[in-house]
């Protein structure tokens, strides 16, 4: 921990630098980049407003910690700040007093996060908060956190009480209540650590025996399976899916957050006790919690159903990728006639050309066809879990034997989940729990996804897809213009945000359907999404005096992000000044859409960017598209960054209107 933080990483007077958490992250972290622990100042912020914007940090008793990995962090580090003031990081009783600004690289190694974590343990500490609110010194306070200094008790620290009597249980009569719990947060830094010491500590005032898996970032031991079967109760703190959670099931469960872990450990625990005196028991996914039901607290159905179909699409899109590239190169060994040739087990010539292109057109079509059948198991999977595959490949496999494509994998996908959700909230007896997973909800929700698909939806939504297709091929004129222009916008708008993954799933679920229509919005989509960051490259090179140092900087490795088709290469620029970036990026994301569809220009892979040009048709159109989408983007933010009055802040500079830009865009 003393390579972690040290006097130069502590600031005694924080408010007078700073009054919003904004600020005091960035008062913190600068006090990072002085010595060389941060490489990009805007960058790293981008990434703590990114990790606050998905859970407050603030903790009860006056704790504010934020926190997150990044790639601009270089070894992991610690800044401590004390506020006389208060600063508010959403705490329900108010404003911190004392703030860690925890900064881990992207890929830290387990036993600096394990030094970190117990860091989180310690602030659960009333004695080690009150030494730090002692503490005169930078140093001092330093050494304290480092743990060189130990914490006085405090005559006004709070003392646990003694164990409470509880009701008895049934099951527990005789022995204190035992409780198994998991904890875990987006990160697995702070507040994973954090839930798992205060539970822990209620559990010794209350009497009950508390054992807890930690499944933060430096990984996780399994609790031992006979902890678990002597557990008479369970609660699970997260705020991402507990891993292997069907090791929990048939004993009384609380799902909640993260912070309430933290911040209201005694009520979790009674409740769960409750719960147990009353024989309410909880099977394996039987009541997803927000996070299993991919949605956060809060969050609409909307957003919870493109979480879901987002788990089925980035499941699919390796076996679009090796498929299409496989078929594609196929094509550039074999040419066009490949796609009638023989098996290749039947005709197979060790020194001819074709014959090689044959068999990898032949492997491309083979992983082509796992596509829907991938999509819908998966869709289904992040709905309801592990249960969810099997009438999700079911439904998958029937929407490609009746030629419903693409949107009957969606639908086959979603019908599973909902079918297999259903189906575990049906209170059932104990002597048939065992087989509920493996024989029970595979045969029943298979049964009905197959007849729904075969009798009710699957014939109109096959029509509907050959309707989608044949509108596609027969597009031409100012109509393939349209297309490629609303497609180019919507890539270019949130960059790799909701808006444009819709955009890119659309695209390569129509690589599935292996029409020259969807080679083309194909074609168009990777194009389009190559410009924000291209643009950005090029402005920073031309016209570097408008741009920060970070960000030419950024721009450099922005060439590269652009060429390998990475859209949010262009994060940094929109977050710092949105307003003129994200306009420009739509603009040029326009003029190369309209451009690729209209010169015909097609792709089948959905990936790659720059480096799969030799298996474009129509390849010099295409790089015209994507020269000119990517000048027309630069000279608008070239032009609209000149007319400002003010020149960019220097480096380092407190820079109010950017921190609260910065937030908004990674929000």
């Amino acid at each position: 921990m003393s390579q972690m933080i040290s006097a130069e990483l502590v600031d005694l007077e924080l408010d007078r630098a700073a009054d919003s958490k904004e600020a005091a992250a960035r008062s913190l972290a600068e006090r990072m980049v002085a010595l060389g622990r941060v490489t990009d100042l805007d960058g790293f912020l981008a990434d703590v407003a990114a990790r606050e914007a998905q859970m407050p940090t603030g903790l009860d008793g006056g704790i504010g910690i934020p926190h997150c990995r990044s790639a601009h962090v270089t070894e992991p580090t610690l800044a401590f700040g004390r506020s006389a003031a208060g600063i508010d990081f959403g705490a329900p009783d108010g404003p911190a007093d004392l703030i860690f600004l925890i900064a881990a690289p992207a890929g830290a190694d387990d036993a600096h996060l394990s030094i970190l974590s117990n860091l989180a343990r310690q602030l659960m500490d009333a004695d080690f908060t009150a030494a730090l609110r002692a503490a005169t010194t930078a140093g001092e306070a330093a050494a304290l956190i480092a743990g060189e200094e130990a914490a006085t008790p405090s005559e006004t620290s709070p003392v646990a009480p003694e164990p409470a009597p509880h009701t008895p249980v049934p099951a527990a009569a005789d022995r204190p209540f035992r409780i198994v719990a998991v904890t875990s947060c987006p990160t697995g830094i702070a507040h994973t650590y954090m839930a798992a010491e205060s539970l822990e500590r209620a559990g010794r005032a209350e009497g009950v025996e508390v054992s807890v898996e930690t499944q933060g970032s430096s990984g996780f031991t399994r609790l031992d399976p006979d902890v678990i079967a002597a557990a008479d109760g369970v609660i699970f703190a997260h705020d991402v899916p507990v891993r292997d959670k069907e090791r929990f099931a048939g004993k009384a469960t609380v799902d909640v957050g993260v912070k309430a872990g933290v911040n209201r450990p005694a009520e979790l625990i009674a409740e769960v006790r409750d719960k147990a005196a009353r024989g309410e028991i909880t099977e394996a996914g039987a009541k997803p919690s927000p996070v299993e039901a991919a949605g956060e607290p809060g969050e609409g159905y909307g957003t919870k159903l493109r979480k879901w179909l987002m788990s089925g699409v980035s499941y699919m899109v390796p076996f679009v990728a090796a498929g299409g590239l496989l078929i594609a190169l196929g094509f550039a060994l074999g040419g066009y006639k490949v796609s009638d040739a023989p098996s290749v087990m039947d005709h197979f010539l060790w020194t001819d050309t074709s014959s090689w292109g044959a068999l990898l057109f032949q492997v491309g079509g083979v992983a082509f066809k796992f596509l829907v059948p991938v999509l819908a198991g998966y869709i289904a999977y992040g709905m309801a879990d592990r249960p969810g595959l099997v009438p999700g490949f079911v439904g998958g496999a029937i929407a490609l034997d009746i030629k419903a494509g693409f949107l009957g994998g969606l639908a086959a996908g979603l019908i599973a989940g909902a079918v297999v959700m259903a189906i575990q909230k049906v209170k059932i007896p104990v002597s048939l729990r065992g087989i509920m997973p493996v024989v029970v909800i595979p045969l029943i929700s298979s049964a009905v996804v197959g007849f729904l698909m075969f009798l009710v939806i699957g014939e109109p939504i096959s029509k509907l897809q050959s309707a989608l297709t044949s509108w596609l091929n027969g597009l031409n004129g100012a109509n393939v213009i349209v297309l490629g222009v609303i497609l180019g916008l919507m890539m270019c708008f949130d960059l790799g945000g909701p808006l444009n993954k819709v955009a890119y799933t659309f695209a390569i679920g129509g690589l599935a359907d292996g029409t020259a229509g969807s080679f083309k919005v194909m074609a168009a989509v990777m194009a389009a999404g190559m410009i924000p960051p291209l643009s950005m490259a090029l402005a920073t090179t031309v016209r570097g005096r408008l741009f920060t140092r970070t960000e030419r900087e950024n721009g450099k490795a922005a060439w590269v992000l652009g060429a390998s088709f990475v859209t949010e290469g262009a994060i940094p620029f929109a977050a710092a000044d949105p307003l003129r970036v994200i306009p420009s990026a739509m603009a040029g994301g326009a003029v190369t859409g309209a451009l690729s569809m209209a010169f015909g220009c097609t792709l089948r892979a959905p990936h790659g960017g720059i480096f799969v040009v030799p298996l474009i048709g129509n390849a010099l159109l295409y790089l015209l598209a994507i020269v000119a989408g990517t000048v027309v983007s630069a000279a608008l933010v070239v032009l609209l960054k000149g007319l400002r009055k003010q020149r960019p802040e220097p480096e380092g500079a407190a820079a109010g209107s950017a921190e609260k830009r910065e937030v908004a865009v990674a929000a």
